[in-house]
Protein backbone atom coordinates (compact mmCIF):
# COMPACT_ATOMS: atom_id res chain seq x y z
CA UNK A 1 0.00 0.00 0.00
CA UNK A 2 1.34 3.44 -0.95
CA UNK A 3 1.68 5.98 1.82
CA UNK A 4 -0.81 8.27 0.03
CA UNK A 5 -3.49 5.60 0.55
CA UNK A 6 -3.52 6.62 4.21
CA UNK A 7 -5.38 9.72 5.36
CA UNK A 8 -3.01 10.06 8.32
CA UNK A 9 0.42 8.61 9.00
CA UNK A 10 2.50 9.25 12.11
CA UNK A 11 6.08 7.98 12.20
CA UNK A 12 8.31 7.87 15.31
CA UNK A 13 6.31 10.50 17.19
CA UNK A 14 7.39 11.37 20.76
CA UNK A 15 5.98 13.77 23.36
CA UNK A 16 7.40 14.59 26.79
CA UNK A 17 5.68 16.37 29.68
CA UNK A 18 7.47 17.33 32.92
CA UNK A 19 8.54 14.03 34.46
CA UNK A 20 6.53 11.91 32.01
CA UNK A 21 7.30 10.53 28.53
CA UNK A 22 3.73 10.40 27.20
CA UNK A 23 4.68 9.06 23.74
CA UNK A 24 7.85 7.17 22.82
CA UNK A 25 8.52 6.91 19.04
CA UNK A 26 5.02 5.73 18.15
CA UNK A 27 3.59 5.10 14.70
CA UNK A 28 -0.06 5.19 13.67
CA UNK A 29 -1.86 4.75 10.33
CA UNK A 30 -5.46 5.69 9.51
CA UNK A 31 -7.37 4.75 6.34
CA UNK A 32 -10.45 6.43 4.85
CA UNK A 33 -13.74 4.72 5.65
CA UNK A 34 -12.49 2.71 8.62
CA UNK A 35 -13.25 2.66 12.33
CA UNK A 36 -9.86 2.34 14.03
CA UNK A 37 -10.10 1.57 17.75
CA UNK A 38 -7.33 2.88 19.98
CA UNK A 39 -7.05 1.17 23.36
CA UNK A 40 -4.66 1.02 26.29
CA UNK A 41 -4.47 1.64 30.01
CA UNK A 42 -4.82 5.15 31.37
CA UNK A 43 -1.51 6.87 30.72
CA UNK A 44 -0.77 4.70 27.66
CA UNK A 45 -0.65 7.81 25.43
CA UNK A 46 -3.93 7.51 23.50
CA UNK A 47 -5.33 10.97 24.26
CA UNK A 48 -1.89 12.60 23.82
CA UNK A 49 -1.60 11.08 20.35
CA UNK A 50 -5.07 12.31 19.38
CA UNK A 51 -4.27 15.81 20.65
CA UNK A 52 -1.21 15.83 18.38
CA UNK A 53 -3.34 14.73 15.41
CA UNK A 54 -5.92 17.45 16.15
CA UNK A 55 -3.33 20.23 16.66
CA UNK A 56 -3.80 20.73 20.42
CA UNK A 57 -0.26 19.53 21.20
CA UNK A 58 2.93 19.81 19.14
CA UNK A 59 5.12 16.72 18.92
CA UNK A 60 8.73 16.76 20.15
CA UNK A 61 9.96 14.50 17.33
CA UNK A 62 8.70 12.35 14.47
CA UNK A 63 6.81 12.89 11.21
CA UNK A 64 3.15 13.76 10.65
CA UNK A 65 1.68 13.16 7.18
CA UNK A 66 -1.83 13.88 5.87
CA UNK A 67 -2.68 12.41 2.44
CA UNK A 68 0.98 11.48 2.10
CA UNK A 69 2.20 15.07 2.59
CA UNK A 70 4.47 15.95 5.51
CA UNK A 71 2.65 18.85 7.16
CA UNK A 72 4.70 19.72 10.26
CA UNK A 73 2.75 20.75 13.35
CA UNK A 74 -0.88 21.82 13.21
CA UNK A 75 -2.96 24.27 15.21
CA UNK A 76 -6.58 23.30 16.05
CA UNK A 77 -7.75 25.69 13.31
CA UNK A 78 -5.41 24.16 10.70
CA UNK A 79 -6.49 20.66 11.77
CA UNK A 80 -10.10 21.68 11.19
CA UNK A 81 -9.15 22.97 7.72
CA UNK A 82 -7.70 19.51 7.00
CA UNK A 83 -11.05 17.97 7.99
CA UNK A 84 -10.02 16.75 11.46
CA UNK A 85 -12.52 16.99 14.33
CA UNK A 86 -12.18 15.68 17.89
CA UNK A 87 -14.85 14.90 20.47
CA UNK A 88 -13.17 15.09 23.85
CA UNK A 89 -13.95 12.80 26.78
CA UNK A 90 -14.64 15.89 28.92
CA UNK A 91 -17.29 17.91 27.08
CA UNK A 92 -16.03 21.32 25.88
CA UNK A 93 -19.09 23.46 25.30
CA UNK A 94 -20.69 26.70 26.50
CA UNK A 95 -23.54 25.81 28.84
CA UNK A 96 -25.41 29.13 28.46
CA UNK A 97 -25.46 29.14 24.66
CA UNK A 98 -28.03 27.29 22.56
CA UNK A 99 -27.38 24.02 20.74
CA UNK A 100 -27.04 25.85 17.40
CA UNK A 101 -24.73 28.53 18.88
CA UNK A 102 -22.47 25.81 20.27
CA UNK A 103 -22.42 23.93 16.99
CA UNK A 104 -21.30 27.02 15.03
CA UNK A 105 -19.16 28.66 17.73
CA UNK A 106 -16.31 30.51 16.00
CA UNK A 107 -17.96 29.84 12.61
CA UNK A 108 -21.15 31.85 13.13
CA UNK A 109 -23.30 32.48 10.06
CA UNK A 110 -23.45 36.26 9.65
CA UNK A 111 -24.51 38.96 7.21
CA UNK A 112 -23.25 42.55 7.32
CA UNK A 113 -21.67 41.82 10.71
CA UNK A 114 -24.91 40.49 12.25
CA UNK A 115 -25.28 36.88 13.39
CA UNK A 116 -28.05 35.10 11.48
CA UNK A 117 -29.65 33.12 14.30
CA UNK A 118 -32.44 31.67 12.18
CA UNK A 119 -29.98 30.50 9.53
CA UNK A 120 -27.83 28.81 12.21
CA UNK A 121 -30.91 27.14 13.72
CA UNK A 122 -31.94 25.88 10.28
CA UNK A 123 -28.46 24.49 9.50
CA UNK A 124 -28.18 22.91 12.96
CA UNK A 125 -31.61 21.30 12.60
CA UNK A 126 -30.60 19.85 9.24
CA UNK A 127 -27.49 18.19 10.75
CA UNK A 128 -29.37 16.95 13.84
CA UNK A 129 -32.15 15.47 11.68
CA UNK A 130 -29.63 13.76 9.38
CA UNK A 131 -28.10 12.11 12.45
CA UNK A 132 -31.60 11.35 13.86
CA UNK A 133 -30.84 13.33 17.02
CA UNK A 134 -34.10 14.60 18.52
CA UNK A 135 -32.99 17.96 19.98
CA UNK A 136 -34.28 21.43 19.13
CA UNK A 137 -31.46 23.78 17.98
CA UNK A 138 -32.70 26.73 20.09
CA UNK A 139 -32.49 24.75 23.38
CA UNK A 140 -30.03 26.21 25.91
CA UNK A 141 -27.34 23.55 26.38
CA UNK A 142 -27.40 23.39 30.19
CA UNK A 143 -31.06 22.26 30.03
CA UNK A 144 -29.98 19.03 28.32
CA UNK A 145 -28.74 15.93 30.18
CA UNK A 146 -25.07 15.04 29.70
CA UNK A 147 -26.01 12.25 27.27
CA UNK A 148 -27.78 14.72 24.94
CA UNK A 149 -24.90 17.21 25.27
CA UNK A 150 -22.62 14.41 24.06
CA UNK A 151 -24.81 14.01 20.96
CA UNK A 152 -24.59 17.78 20.35
CA UNK A 153 -20.78 17.52 20.56
CA UNK A 154 -20.88 14.85 17.85
CA UNK A 155 -23.21 16.96 15.66
CA UNK A 156 -20.90 19.96 16.17
CA UNK A 157 -17.89 17.96 14.97
CA UNK A 158 -19.77 16.81 11.90
CA UNK A 159 -21.00 20.33 11.10
CA UNK A 160 -17.40 21.11 10.07
CA UNK A 161 -17.65 18.46 7.31
CA UNK A 162 -14.99 16.40 9.06
CA UNK A 163 -13.43 13.52 7.13
CA UNK A 164 -11.39 12.39 10.15
CA UNK A 165 -13.37 12.13 13.38
CA UNK A 166 -11.72 11.33 16.72
CA UNK A 167 -14.04 10.07 19.46
CA UNK A 168 -12.56 9.91 22.98
CA UNK A 169 -14.81 7.77 25.24
CA UNK A 170 -17.99 8.84 23.38
CA UNK A 171 -20.31 6.38 25.14
CA UNK A 172 -19.28 7.07 28.76
CA UNK A 173 -22.41 9.17 29.45
CA UNK A 174 -24.84 7.43 27.08
CA UNK A 175 -27.65 4.97 27.81
CA UNK A 176 -27.79 1.62 25.97
CA UNK A 177 -30.38 2.99 23.54
CA UNK A 178 -28.26 6.09 22.83
CA UNK A 179 -25.19 3.88 22.27
CA UNK A 180 -27.11 1.98 19.59
CA UNK A 181 -28.03 5.33 17.99
CA UNK A 182 -24.38 6.43 18.11
CA UNK A 183 -23.24 3.21 16.43
CA UNK A 184 -25.79 3.81 13.66
CA UNK A 185 -24.31 7.31 13.18
CA UNK A 186 -20.78 5.83 13.07
CA UNK A 187 -21.78 3.26 10.44
CA UNK A 188 -23.44 6.01 8.38
CA UNK A 189 -20.28 8.18 8.52
CA UNK A 190 -18.03 5.23 7.69
CA UNK A 191 -20.20 4.47 4.65
CA UNK A 192 -19.58 8.04 3.47
CA UNK A 193 -15.80 7.56 3.65
CA UNK A 194 -15.21 9.27 7.00
CA UNK A 195 -12.30 7.80 9.01
CA UNK A 196 -13.05 7.40 12.73
CA UNK A 197 -10.56 6.94 15.55
CA UNK A 198 -12.50 5.42 18.44
CA UNK A 199 -10.98 5.49 21.95
CA UNK A 200 -12.84 3.43 24.53
CA UNK A 201 -12.32 1.46 27.74
CA UNK A 202 -15.57 -0.42 27.13
CA UNK A 203 -13.87 -3.17 25.17
CA UNK A 204 -17.07 -5.20 24.77
CA UNK A 205 -18.59 -2.54 22.51
CA UNK A 206 -15.72 -2.54 19.99
CA UNK A 207 -16.88 -5.67 18.15
CA UNK A 208 -19.96 -3.84 16.85
CA UNK A 209 -18.10 -1.17 14.89
CA UNK A 210 -14.31 -1.75 14.73
CA UNK A 211 -12.30 -2.59 11.59
CA UNK A 212 -8.78 -2.33 13.03
CA UNK A 213 -7.42 -1.92 16.54
CA UNK A 214 -4.16 -0.38 17.80
CA UNK A 215 -2.99 -1.11 21.34
CA UNK A 216 -0.74 1.24 23.31
CA UNK A 217 1.10 0.65 26.58
CA UNK A 218 3.28 3.07 28.59
CA UNK A 219 3.50 5.56 25.71
CA UNK A 220 4.48 2.93 23.13
CA UNK A 221 2.63 1.42 20.19
CA UNK A 222 2.43 -2.33 20.91
CA UNK A 223 0.47 -3.79 18.00
CA UNK A 224 -2.12 -3.03 15.28
CA UNK A 225 -4.45 -5.82 14.12
CA UNK A 226 -7.60 -6.40 12.13
CA UNK A 227 -10.27 -6.65 14.81
CA UNK A 228 -11.58 -9.95 13.43
CA UNK A 229 -8.13 -11.50 14.03
CA UNK A 230 -8.07 -10.86 17.79
CA UNK A 231 -10.21 -11.39 20.89
CA UNK A 232 -10.96 -9.69 24.19
CA UNK A 233 -8.48 -11.66 26.30
CA UNK A 234 -5.65 -11.02 23.82
CA UNK A 235 -6.46 -7.28 23.71
CA UNK A 236 -6.41 -7.01 27.53
CA UNK A 237 -3.14 -8.97 27.68
CA UNK A 238 -1.50 -6.57 25.16
CA UNK A 239 -2.86 -3.57 27.09
CA UNK A 240 -1.53 -4.47 30.52
CA UNK A 241 1.43 -6.65 29.53
CA UNK A 242 -0.03 -9.53 31.52
CA UNK A 243 -3.22 -11.55 31.74
CA UNK A 244 -5.88 -10.22 34.10
CA UNK A 245 -7.34 -13.41 35.54
CA UNK A 246 -10.17 -11.79 37.45
CA UNK A 247 -11.97 -8.72 36.14
CA UNK A 248 -14.21 -8.47 39.20
CA UNK A 249 -12.28 -9.50 42.34
CA UNK A 250 -14.70 -10.18 45.18
CA UNK A 251 -14.25 -11.06 48.84
CA UNK A 252 -16.54 -12.61 51.44
CA UNK A 253 -16.92 -10.71 54.72
CA UNK A 254 -19.20 -11.18 57.66
CA UNK A 255 -21.72 -8.35 57.58
CA UNK A 256 -21.64 -6.16 60.68
CA UNK A 257 -24.32 -4.12 62.42
CA UNK A 258 -26.67 -1.75 60.63
CA UNK A 259 -24.64 1.36 59.84
CA UNK A 260 -26.73 3.75 57.72
CA UNK A 261 -30.52 4.09 57.64
CA UNK A 262 -32.28 6.37 55.16
CA UNK A 263 -36.01 6.91 55.71
CA UNK A 264 -38.45 8.50 53.25
CA UNK A 265 -35.81 10.81 51.75
CA UNK A 266 -36.99 13.43 49.24
CA UNK A 267 -34.62 15.69 47.30
CA UNK A 268 -35.32 17.06 43.82
CA UNK A 269 -36.46 14.09 41.75
CA UNK A 270 -35.65 11.68 44.61
CA UNK A 271 -39.03 10.60 45.94
CA UNK A 272 -39.59 8.90 49.30
CA UNK A 273 -36.46 6.70 49.23
CA UNK A 274 -35.72 4.35 52.13
CA UNK A 275 -32.86 1.86 52.45
CA UNK A 276 -30.17 0.68 54.87
CA UNK A 277 -26.50 -0.21 54.71
CA UNK A 278 -24.53 -2.48 57.06
CA UNK A 279 -20.89 -2.44 58.09
CA UNK A 280 -18.75 -4.38 55.61
CA UNK A 281 -21.44 -4.31 52.91
CA UNK A 282 -21.26 -3.04 49.32
CA UNK A 283 -24.60 -1.79 48.01
CA UNK A 284 -24.75 -1.01 44.29
CA UNK A 285 -27.29 1.38 42.77
CA UNK A 286 -28.50 0.44 39.29
CA UNK A 287 -30.91 2.23 36.97
CA UNK A 288 -31.15 4.12 33.70
CA UNK A 289 -29.75 7.62 33.18
CA UNK A 290 -32.03 10.11 34.94
CA UNK A 291 -33.30 7.56 37.50
CA UNK A 292 -32.16 9.75 40.41
CA UNK A 293 -29.16 7.75 41.64
CA UNK A 294 -26.67 10.63 41.47
CA UNK A 295 -29.18 13.04 43.04
CA UNK A 296 -29.69 10.59 45.93
CA UNK A 297 -25.99 10.14 46.78
CA UNK A 298 -25.39 13.89 46.45
CA UNK A 299 -28.22 14.48 48.96
CA UNK A 300 -26.62 12.01 51.38
CA UNK A 301 -23.37 14.01 51.04
CA UNK A 302 -25.10 17.36 51.58
CA UNK A 303 -24.52 18.54 48.00
CA UNK A 304 -28.28 18.62 47.25
CA UNK A 305 -31.02 20.03 49.52
CA UNK A 306 -33.06 17.44 51.40
CA UNK A 307 -36.72 18.52 51.47
CA UNK A 308 -37.89 15.76 53.81
CA UNK A 309 -36.83 12.43 55.30
CA UNK A 310 -34.32 11.23 57.88
CA UNK A 311 -30.75 9.88 57.84
CA UNK A 312 -29.37 7.81 60.73
CA UNK A 313 -25.76 6.72 61.22
CA UNK A 314 -25.28 4.03 63.90
CA UNK A 315 -28.67 5.00 65.30
CA UNK A 316 -27.82 8.72 65.55
CA UNK A 317 -30.07 11.06 63.58
CA UNK A 318 -27.99 13.30 61.32
CA UNK A 319 -28.70 16.85 60.20
CA UNK A 320 -26.80 17.10 56.90
CA UNK A 321 -27.07 20.51 55.24
CA UNK A 322 -23.65 20.76 53.57
CA UNK A 323 -20.83 18.43 52.45
CA UNK A 324 -18.86 19.59 55.50
CA UNK A 325 -21.63 18.20 57.75
CA UNK A 326 -21.44 14.84 55.95
CA UNK A 327 -17.62 14.69 56.11
CA UNK A 328 -17.62 15.44 59.87
CA UNK A 329 -20.11 12.60 60.40
CA UNK A 330 -17.99 10.20 58.32
CA UNK A 331 -19.92 10.14 55.03
CA UNK A 332 -17.74 10.89 51.98
CA UNK A 333 -18.37 10.97 48.21
CA UNK A 334 -16.30 10.42 45.08
CA UNK A 335 -18.48 12.43 42.63
CA UNK A 336 -19.52 11.46 39.11
CA UNK A 337 -17.74 14.40 37.44
CA UNK A 338 -14.22 14.07 38.82
CA UNK A 339 -12.80 17.14 37.08
CA UNK A 340 -15.54 19.61 38.01
CA UNK A 341 -16.38 18.40 41.51
CA UNK A 342 -13.69 15.97 42.68
CA UNK A 343 -10.39 17.68 41.89
CA UNK A 344 -8.54 20.97 41.59
CA UNK A 345 -6.73 20.01 38.40
CA UNK A 346 -4.26 22.92 38.46
CA UNK A 347 -2.99 21.93 41.91
CA UNK A 348 -0.61 19.09 42.78
CA UNK A 349 -1.52 15.65 44.09
CA UNK A 350 -0.26 16.73 47.53
CA UNK A 351 -2.47 19.82 47.54
CA UNK A 352 -5.56 17.88 46.40
CA UNK A 353 -5.11 15.27 49.14
CA UNK A 354 -4.45 18.01 51.70
CA UNK A 355 -7.47 20.14 50.76
CA UNK A 356 -9.90 17.40 51.78
CA UNK A 357 -8.10 16.87 55.06
CA UNK A 358 -7.25 20.34 56.34
CA UNK A 359 -8.74 19.48 59.72
CA UNK A 360 -6.10 16.76 60.07
CA UNK A 361 -3.06 18.67 58.84
CA UNK A 362 -3.65 22.18 60.20
CA UNK A 363 -2.66 23.54 63.59
CA UNK A 364 -5.23 25.21 65.86
CA UNK A 365 -4.37 28.58 64.32
CA UNK A 366 -4.87 27.27 60.75
CA UNK A 367 -1.26 26.75 59.66
CA UNK A 368 -0.71 23.71 57.41
CA UNK A 369 1.76 21.18 58.81
CA UNK A 370 3.71 20.46 55.62
CA UNK A 371 5.26 17.29 57.04
CA UNK A 372 1.81 15.80 57.77
CA UNK A 373 0.54 16.88 54.35
CA UNK A 374 3.50 15.24 52.59
CA UNK A 375 2.98 12.05 54.60
CA UNK A 376 -0.71 11.83 53.64
CA UNK A 377 0.11 12.39 49.96
CA UNK A 378 2.92 9.82 49.92
CA UNK A 379 0.66 7.25 51.62
CA UNK A 380 -2.10 7.83 49.05
CA UNK A 381 0.32 7.56 46.09
CA UNK A 382 1.77 4.31 47.44
CA UNK A 383 -1.51 2.70 48.57
CA UNK A 384 -3.34 3.48 45.33
CA UNK A 385 -0.38 2.88 42.98
CA UNK A 386 -0.77 6.33 41.41
CA UNK A 387 1.60 6.58 38.43
CA UNK A 388 3.48 9.83 39.01
CA UNK A 389 7.10 10.98 39.35
CA UNK A 390 6.18 12.62 42.71
CA UNK A 391 3.25 13.92 44.79
CA UNK A 392 4.16 17.39 43.44
CA UNK A 393 2.88 16.46 39.97
CA UNK A 394 0.04 18.72 38.78
CA UNK A 395 -3.16 16.64 38.62
CA UNK A 396 -4.03 17.89 35.11
CA UNK A 397 -0.92 16.11 33.78
CA UNK A 398 -2.14 12.71 35.02
CA UNK A 399 -4.24 10.17 33.12
CA UNK A 400 -7.95 9.79 33.85
CA UNK A 401 -7.42 6.61 35.87
CA UNK A 402 -4.82 8.21 38.10
CA UNK A 403 -7.03 11.27 38.59
CA UNK A 404 -9.84 8.97 39.69
CA UNK A 405 -7.53 7.35 42.24
CA UNK A 406 -6.87 10.79 43.77
CA UNK A 407 -10.63 11.46 44.02
CA UNK A 408 -10.85 8.22 46.02
CA UNK A 409 -7.49 8.55 47.79
CA UNK A 410 -8.19 11.88 49.48
CA UNK A 411 -10.98 10.22 51.49
CA UNK A 412 -9.16 7.00 52.35
CA UNK A 413 -6.81 8.79 54.73
CA UNK A 414 -9.84 9.71 56.86
CA UNK A 415 -11.69 7.43 59.25
CA UNK A 416 -14.87 7.42 57.14
CA UNK A 417 -17.85 5.26 58.07
CA UNK A 418 -19.64 5.36 54.69
CA UNK A 419 -17.79 5.76 51.38
CA UNK A 420 -19.90 6.60 48.30
CA UNK A 421 -18.59 6.12 44.76
CA UNK A 422 -20.57 7.65 41.87
CA UNK A 423 -19.53 6.02 38.57
CA UNK A 424 -16.01 5.32 39.95
CA UNK A 425 -14.78 3.44 36.86
CA UNK A 426 -16.18 5.70 34.12
CA UNK A 427 -13.49 6.41 31.53
CA UNK A 428 -10.75 4.28 33.12
CA UNK A 429 -9.10 1.13 31.81
CA UNK A 430 -9.45 -2.52 32.80
CA UNK A 431 -6.43 -2.65 35.11
CA UNK A 432 -7.33 0.64 36.85
CA UNK A 433 -10.88 -0.65 37.33
CA UNK A 434 -9.57 -3.73 39.13
CA UNK A 435 -7.54 -1.45 41.42
CA UNK A 436 -10.70 0.56 42.26
CA UNK A 437 -12.56 -2.71 42.97
CA UNK A 438 -9.74 -3.80 45.28
CA UNK A 439 -10.06 -0.50 47.16
CA UNK A 440 -13.79 -1.14 47.58
CA UNK A 441 -13.03 -4.65 48.86
CA UNK A 442 -10.46 -3.31 51.32
CA UNK A 443 -13.01 -0.83 52.70
CA UNK A 444 -15.49 -3.69 53.03
CA UNK A 445 -12.89 -5.76 54.88
CA UNK A 446 -12.38 -2.88 57.33
CA UNK A 447 -16.10 -2.84 58.15
CA UNK A 448 -16.81 0.37 56.24
CA UNK A 449 -20.13 0.64 54.37
CA UNK A 450 -19.74 1.18 50.61
CA UNK A 451 -22.37 2.64 48.28
CA UNK A 452 -21.62 2.79 44.58
CA UNK A 453 -23.54 3.99 41.55
CA UNK A 454 -22.72 2.41 38.20
CA UNK A 455 -24.28 2.25 34.75
CA UNK A 456 -22.27 -0.89 33.88
CA UNK A 457 -24.49 -3.86 34.67
CA UNK A 458 -21.75 -6.55 35.02
CA UNK A 459 -19.91 -4.27 37.47
CA UNK A 460 -22.98 -3.76 39.68
CA UNK A 461 -23.87 -7.45 39.63
CA UNK A 462 -20.37 -8.71 40.42
CA UNK A 463 -19.15 -6.13 42.95
CA UNK A 464 -22.30 -5.57 45.04
CA UNK A 465 -23.66 -7.64 47.91
CA UNK A 466 -27.06 -6.07 47.29
CA UNK A 467 -28.43 -4.08 44.35
CA UNK A 468 -30.93 -1.26 44.79
CA UNK A 469 -32.60 -0.37 41.50
CA UNK A 470 -34.03 3.11 40.89
CA UNK A 471 -36.54 4.43 38.38
CA UNK A 472 -38.02 7.96 38.27
CA UNK A 473 -36.55 8.89 41.65
CA UNK A 474 -37.87 5.83 43.50
CA UNK A 475 -36.36 2.52 44.59
CA UNK A 476 -38.07 -0.17 42.55
CA UNK A 477 -35.96 -3.19 43.48
CA UNK A 478 -33.90 -4.47 46.46
CA UNK A 479 -32.10 -7.50 45.06
CA UNK A 480 -29.45 -9.96 46.28
CA UNK A 481 -26.67 -9.79 43.69
CA UNK A 482 -25.92 -13.49 43.39
CA UNK A 483 -29.62 -14.40 43.09
CA UNK A 484 -30.72 -11.87 40.47
CA UNK A 485 -30.44 -11.52 36.69
CA UNK A 486 -29.90 -8.66 34.24
CA UNK A 487 -33.50 -9.07 33.06
CA UNK A 488 -34.84 -8.62 36.59
CA UNK A 489 -32.71 -5.50 37.13
CA UNK A 490 -33.91 -4.02 33.82
CA UNK A 491 -37.55 -4.78 34.69
CA UNK A 492 -37.13 -2.83 37.94
CA UNK A 493 -35.22 -0.04 36.13
CA UNK A 494 -38.11 0.51 33.70
CA UNK A 495 -41.02 0.00 36.12
CA UNK A 496 -42.38 3.55 35.77
CA UNK A 497 -41.12 4.25 32.25
CA UNK A 498 -43.59 4.92 29.45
Amino acid sequence: MHVSDYLIELKGVSKVFPGVKALDKVSFLLKAGEVHALVGENGAGKSTLMKIISGIYNRDEGEYLIDGVNIGDLTPKKAQEHGIAIIHQELNMCQDLTVAENMFLGREKSKLGCVQQNEMNRAAKEILDKLKIDIEPDTVLRKLPVSKQQMVEIAKALSTNARILIMDEPTSALSDREIVELFDIIKHLKGNGCAIVYISHRLEELEHITDRISIFRDGRHIVTKDYKDTNLNEIISYMVGREIKEKFPTIECKRGQKLLEVKNLCSGIVNNVSFDLSQGEIVGFAGLIGAGRTELVRALFGAEDITSGEIYLKGKKLNIKTPKDAIVEGIVLGPEDRKKEGLCTKLSIRENIGLANLDQICSKVGIVNRRKENKLAEEAVEKLKIKTPSPEQVVNNLSGGNQQKIVVGKWLVRSAEVVIFDEPTRGIDVAAKVEIYNIMNELKRQGIGVIFVSSEMPEVMCMSDRILVMCNGRITGDLVSRETTQDEILRCATKYSH
